[in-house]
């Protein structure tokens, strides 16, 4: 063993406060250490989260004021008789749709244009006209079209699924039939024989 000098400054008299014994003192500073340290994270959590807040706050708000967005949903309202849609759908189709084509949101300013001086609905009746003299138009609509009612934006092999339950292709039975893959009671439900009436 080694011999290690003692070092008699390391050694102080701890006092306390009259009438309270050592462990009360230690838990009183540990309780006021653990509420600093708690005010101080909720502080600095408050802090982060202004913070974080302020940098997503400008990016959700240009996405809904985008004049863009907005004439993709009057021409796809025009395109289909609907008289809105769901915005947050909308967006999602819109930015899928301007993915898969680098000309669509200009095709989308020309069909408003197009729609105002020739009219026709529906949309098939549209296309034949826009096939024989703006065919990159006529693809648009289609295009359009397919992403509302069947919730697929592309081509093979690269096809987006942009909406599955919300396509619009459920609306015309969606009060006599589930949409398919959703289960509509236990397992094997329809090998039991069904209860006379």
């Amino acid at each position: 063993m080694t011999d290690v000098p003692e070092n008699n400054d390391a050694h102080h008299e701890v006092t306390h406060p009259a009438g309270l014994s050592p462990s009360v003192s230690f838990s009183t500073s540990r309780r006021a250490w653990v509420l600093g340290a708690c005010a101080a994270a909720a502080a600095f959590a408050f802090a982060c989260a202004g913070r974080s807040l302020s940098l997503i706050a400008p990016a959700s708000a240009e996405a809904p004021a985008s004049g863009a967005l907005d004439a993709f949903l009057a021409l796809s309202q025009r395109l289909t008789g609907r008289t809105g849609f769901d915005v947050a759908l909308g967006k999602r189709v819109y930015d899928a749709l301007a993915r898969s084509d680098s000309h669509f949101t200009p095709n989308v300013a020309a069909l408003n244009t197009w729609l105002r001086g020739h009219g026709g609905v529906p949309s098939d009746t549209v296309t034949q006209a826009l096939q024989v003299d703006q065919p990159a138009l006529a693809k648009s609509v289609s295009a359009i079209m397919r992403a509302w009612y069947l919730g697929l934006v592309g081509d093979m092999p690269h096809v987006d699924v942009v909406a599955y339950e919300k396509a619009l292709m459920f609306d015309p039975v969606k009060d006599v039939l589930t949409i398919p893959s959703y289960c509509r009671d236990v397992p094997f439900y329809w090998t039991k024989k069904p209860v006379s009436a």
